[in-house]
């Protein structure tokens, strides 16, 4: 049996949650404040919901669902980009010991009339190197696949010229190219996605040239 301690307060005081007299009494009111007073104006415990949301949980919306699919189909587009052009240029080196930079010059300057182009068209039809296009030139002349031969209309410049045996180490290499891209990009696409993926992808590049001619 259990002894009762001396000063506990009594299980049913407890469960009314009534105060023992003794208690009540121990603690006097303020002087000159009437005993009904001090119990009114005695502060409660401070509530944590009163007060304002902090600053830094405010206004920091997140990205909406079209801002979503953007950056995840911009993503996925460099994604690939990055993963498949190592993977065509080495088939290339393996198959024709061209690198798929030439191959871009050669592509553009056999598709050209009279197979030559301005060294100033020529960085803006290629796609993989448009920064170092001289030297990529430069590095196919010493090869024998282009010559340069100069501009009668502009004598600062110069033309980029196909020769005749870069035409055929071109057409050597193009079914390799072909290849690669349909095994390496289209094999996942069906007929009705590849037309999707290239409509899209020329209305975004219609309209990024027409920004960068002013027209919009």
């Amino acid at each position: 049996m259990t002894t009762a301690r001396k000063g506990a307060v009594p299980s049913d005081s407890l469960k009314s949650g009534a105060v023992p007299a003794r208690r009540r009494a121990s603690v006097p009111p303020p002087t000159g404040v009437p005993a009904s007073e001090s119990r009114k104006s005695a502060p409660g415990p401070r509530s944590r919901k009163s007060g304002p949301a902090p600053a830094s949980r405010k206004g920091a919306p997140g990205p909406t669902s079209r801002t979503k699919l953007a950056a995840d189909a911009w993503g996925a587009l460099l994604q690939v980009h990055a993963e498949l052009v190592p993977i065509l240029d080495r088939q290339l080196r393996a198959r024709t010991a061209l690198p798929l930079a030439w191959y871009d010059v050669l592509l553009e300057l056999s598709a050209a009339p009279d197979r030559q182009l301005t060294m100033t068209e020529l960085s803006e039809r290629v796609v993989l190197s448009r920064t170092r296009i001289s030297r990529v030139v430069d590095e196919l002349t010493d090869a024998g696949l282009v010559r340069r031969q100069p501009n009668p209309a502009d004598a600062r410049s110069a033309f980029a010229v196909l020769t005749s045996d870069g035409l055929g180490r071109f057409r050597e290499a193009a079914p390799i190219y072909l290849g690669g891209i349909e095994s390496q990009f289209a094999a996942a696409l069906s007929d009705d996605d590849l037309r999707a993926v290239g409509s899209a992808l020329a209305r975004v590049r219609e309209r990024s040239a027409d920004v960068g001619h002013g027209r919009r």
